[in-house]
């Protein structure tokens, strides 16, 4: 960091990733700060400065020891920071900056009298973290795989027979007379974390439900995807459609590989198809359809927003949404931990919901290689009418945004 950098941190005040302290802050409360930082995107934190911006400076001696220690003893896992001096700021005063990056290993807790206490930063502030809140960064570390958890109040049979018989005759060649030992088919689903053991009884868990389940938004009312075709470049009414789109996320077929009902992503793409407009051209004899969104990019688009969504957080569907001069798709959620926009443009491969990226690539709907972003999604888009497509990471949710044309 350098002065000019260092001046505008103070002439911009506190943050969501700046904070300052003043010399005789105490080794927690500099730890919670610490943690708050590496639970949400990193930051850094002056220490010898007024919460007003101005400067105070340190007199603590062995300053970065004495920050090493606590970043050890009083921060789980431990981390090793980042540290700089800003020398003769004012009057000869001296401020440390100890930086930490967003946490690679979150989440982090601060350890204060024996027990382990999760912040978040909020804006300017930090406060402690909610159970949603922990269990997310939990699910986005790996340490819990949300999916795995059972459903409360469902058990097997909110699981579609129809649909679980033709999965695993087509994918596993079982014979018919096999599901009629109940004790075998509860065995096979645990084992494919379709089902868990709860309570002494064996329940759905959310996997599960939402792969095969016979009404998915029963239990689980974010499962879906919220369709809307807007009749211009912005979000507006009238709409030209709006549509819930609910239900099981595979299809039903049969022994000849023929789909008898479709699951949430063909439903999806068939609102897609019913809400643009295709093109025509004669290829010899034949005509061909040319649709405003190639069908391959759009179920790459589609199936990743389902299968890497945080379904830890209710109350929101996958949006799809399209618009006069784009398609947009949104996925509740950041990315997890390391994971970046440009990572997935080169080819990253990540699994937030492990279960629903192996069924689903059974089903042909998963790239095996898991890198659907720089081989589908961009080189498509590219080929189909010369646009590039738009990767956008918010706060709470993951955009793909697909343009009908080259910019003019």
């Amino acid at each position: 960091m350098n002065r000019a950098e260092f001046l505008e941190l103070l002439l911009n005040l506190e943050n969501s990733g700046v904070e300052f302290k003043r010399d005789d802050v105490s080794n927690a409360d500099v730890a919670r700060e610490l943690v708050a930082f590496l639970n949400l995107n990193g930051g850094v934190l002056l220490l010898g400065v007024e919460d007003d911006g101005s400067v105070s400076g340190v007199t603590r001696d062995n300053l970065e020891e004495w920050v090493a220690e606590l970043c050890r003893s009083k921060i789980d896992p431990p981390i090793v920071p980042f540290m700089e001096w800003q020398t003769d700021v004012e009057s000869g005063q001296r401020v440390l900056c100890i930086n930490v990056p967003i946490g690679p290993d979150k989440p982090y807790a601060r350890v204060h009298n024996q027990r382990n206490t999760y912040f978040i930063r909020v804006g300017s502030t930090c406060r402690v973290a909610s159970r949603e809140e922990l269990e997310r960064m939990f699910q986005a570390s790996g340490h819990l795989r949300y999916g795995l958890k059972p459903i409360p109040g469902a058990s097997i049979e909110d699981l579609d027979p129809r649909r679980l018989r033709d999965y695993f005759s087509r994918f596993f060649g079982m014979d018919p007379l096999e599901y009629e030992d109940l004790g075998h088919w509860e065995r096979l689903l645990c084992n494919l974390e379709l089902a868990t053991e709860s309570a002494g009884r064996i329940a759905a868990t959310i996997d599960g439900m939402i792969l095969f389940g016979l009404n998915p938004s029963r239990f689980l009312p974010q499962s879906g995807i919220r369709a809307i075709c807007y009749l211009g470049p912005e979000p507006d009414y009238p709409t030209r459609a709006d549509l819930d789109i609910k239900g099981p996320l595979v299809p039903l077929g049969n022994r000849y590989d023929s789909m008898l009902e479709p699951g949430i992503v063909d439903l999806a793409w068939d609102f897609i198809r019913r809400n643009t407009n295709p093109s025509s051209r004669l290829r010899g004899p034949e005509r061909i359809d040319l649709w405003e969104y190639p069908e391959e990019v759009v179920r790459e688009a589609i199936v990743n927003a389902l299968v890497h969504r945080d379904y830890s957080i209710t109350g929101t569907d996958v949006t799809l949404l399209i618009f006069s001069d784009r398609l947009e798709i949104q996925s509740p959620g950041r990315l997890p931990n390391t994971v970046t926009v440009d990572g997935l443009k080169s080819g990253m491969r990540y699994a937030r919901n492990q279960s629903l990226v192996n069924v689903l690539r059974d089903y042909g709907y998963v790239d095996a290689r898991g890198m659907g972003v720089r081989n589908k999604i961009i080189p498509g888009m590219r080929r189909h009418n010369g646009t590039t497509p738009e990767f956008i990471e918010e706060e709470n949710r993951f955009t793909v945004r697909l343009w009908k044309e080259a910019a003019q």
